[in-house]
């Protein structure tokens, strides 16, 4: 875990996998924590493999996870911790396949339904609603409008804005992700690039604000002079941070679909109704583009005609 902590990183902080890693070896701890390593074979990655099944993870993740606990051993067969025939024994266990194991399958993330969308909105802050009319508007991904600072977003002749996440899924294969801005994100954003060119766009202590403000203005009786001129109390806990997560993001629009009284929805439910659009009006390999969906095939010769191809797309319907 020392490892993974230094390695998995982005800008100085750990990356996802991290806590992946460790939710993948506190199987192997719980049913043989206190087996030596030499001792671990196929038999028993396969019964870690069966809790994980009576845990209810859907297959797609126990494979996941299984796979990070082979790429355990094949460090420790790296640094002469254990003998290389470990790590061997372990590859030789196959994946769980379709239709062939208990484990069940993960539901498939569907497009969310504009009326939902629009529904949900009357019951969110300004400013997270404006964060989910640009993510369906761009095809970004949550933590990628979460992550929007002015300093980040250019403004280019041919209609279009462009923000380039300072973090991105495939920032370590080298790739450079793009996120084009049409003229309905352009209206969108603008009120939220007035401010520190390094702060985010779109901040909790904003909404924390429009929600105290909208209590103010739904109450049921009028303000006395000395409750107006009262200083708002501290809020319980932590302060609101500098800018929201994919998960603080999720929760928000949670808490509004409860509200409105309509099915959950998540913000990744937004990148695959605008996936859908793109597709239907541009081809698959359009939506690719705009969505930065990584493609092993495509070289650098054809970059910049895709990137054309994304700014023309956005330019039209973003």
């Amino acid at each position: 875990m020392k490892h993974a902590e230094q390695y998995y990183r982005k800008n100085g902080e750990p990356t996802n996998e991290v806590n992946a890693i460790r939710s993948a070896l506190r199987s192997v701890v719980n049913l043989y924590g206190k087996s030596p390593a030499r001792e671990f074979g196929p038999k028993r990655l396969k019964q870690v493999r069966d809790s994980m099944v009576k845990a209810d993870y859907c297959r797609t993740n126990i494979n996941k996870l299984i796979g990070r606990i082979k790429r355990m051993f094949r460090w420790a067969v790296e640094n002469e911790y254990v003998s290389p025939e470990i790590y061997t024994a372990l590859v030789a266990v196959a994946g769980l396949k379709r239709g062939r194991t208990e484990a069940r399958e993960s539901k498939p993330v569907k497009p969310v339904a504009q009326g939902v969308v629009s529904d949900t909105l009357a019951y969110l802050t300004p400013t997270v609603a404006a964060m989910v009319q640009l993510q369906l508007a761009s095809g970004a991904r949550p933590g990628e409008v979460c992550s929007i600072r002015p300093s980040a977003v250019t403004f280019q002749t041919n209609g279009v804005w462009v923000f380039y996440p300072e973090n991105h899924k495939t920032q370590h294969q080298g790739r450079e992700r793009r996120i084009y801005i049409g003229p309905e994100g352009q209206a969108l954003l603008k009120p939220y690039l007035d401010r520190d060119p390094d702060a985010y766009c779109f901040s909790p202590a904003d909404s924390e604000a429009e929600r105290n403000a909208e209590r103010r203005r739904n109450r049921s009786t009028p303000m006395t002079p000395s409750q107006a001129a009262r200083k708002p109390k501290a809020r319980r806990g932590s302060p609101p941070k500098d800018c929201y997560t994919k998960d603080s993001y999720r929760r928000a629009v949670a808490r509004a679909c409860r509200k409105a009284g309509v099915e959950h929805w998540s913000p990744n439910q937004l990148r695959h109704s605008s996936a859908t659009v793109i597709r239907e009006r541009y081809g698959i390999e359009a939506a690719q583009m705009v969505l930065g969906h990584s493609d092993p095939k495509t070289t650098q010769i054809y970059a910049e005609r895709d990137f054309e191809t994304a700014a023309r797309v956005m330019r039209e319907i973003g």
